[in-house]
């Protein structure tokens, strides 16, 4: 690639990790194009105490210069990075976003019920499955009333201007569908892709592939 090509970067879902399978999978698709999918680490500042202000920094640090433009891929908590990333930064050029967690905060307290909410509330940490090591750990209160905060922006929706390509399983448990097709309606920039897989999307990398190649077909080199 030249000087002159946009940088590619990867972010990574809640509890997972750079080496995530749709991640390395990505990377090694485009990598056999000559394209760099940085797979950058959102666990910032740690996995216990995550907050976006630092995953939002990350992203613009790898953005480059001034001058630089970037595609940006984003799975689940990465999708909702992405987007706010492209919401203040005249350098993110495109979004892939993959089963993107918009209204995270409200999305989790509806998922674990006004009991469970208190018990975080109160005690202040959340159990929760290591994706990147298969083991328990724990995630503070703070993230969610950090995220909270972001969430309460433009109405709780990103205010995204920017090419968007979304891919979203239809059986997806974790994040539902309807918020990716609120979002994308009346979006004409925005290309919502449904396939028949759920949350992890691990059966639809290949078509998560063909269609992220024939979207950012004007940031891409001749195949």
């Amino acid at each position: 690639m030249s000087a002159t090509d946009p940088r590619w970067i990867y972010l990574h879902g809640f509890a997972s990790g750079p080496a995530s399978k749709k991640g390395v999978a990505l990377a090694a698709h485009y990598a056999r194009r000559g394209v760099e999918l940085a797979r950058l680490d959102l666990r910032l500042p740690s996995l216990e105490r995550l907050r976006m202000g630092p995953m939002l920094a990350a992203v613009r640090a790898a953005l480059g210069s001034e001058r630089d433009r970037a595609v940006v891929f984003g799975s689940s908590l990465g999708g909702l990075v992405a987007a706010r990333a492209a919401e203040e930064d005249p350098r993110v050029a495109a979004l892939v976003l993959l089963a993107p967690a918009f209204r995270f905060a409200e999305r989790w307290r509806l998922r674990l019920g006004e009991d469970a909410w208190r018990r975080w509330s109160e005690t202040g940490w959340l159990d929760v499955e290591d994706h990147t090591t298969g083991a328990m750990a724990r995630v503070d209160f703070g993230f969610l009333l950090d995220v909270a905060q972001i969430d309460g922006r433009s109405g709780g929706w990103p205010d995204v201007r920017v090419p968007t390509l979304i891919v979203h399983g239809r059986r997806d448990e974790v994040v539902d569908i309807a918020l990716s097709r609120q979002w994308a309606e009346g979006r004409r920039q925005v290309r919502l892709v449904e396939v028949d897989d759920g949350h992890d999307l691990l059966t639809s990398i290949d078509r998560i592939a063909a269609e992220a190649d024939a979207f950012l077909a004007p940031f891409l080199g001749p195949a």
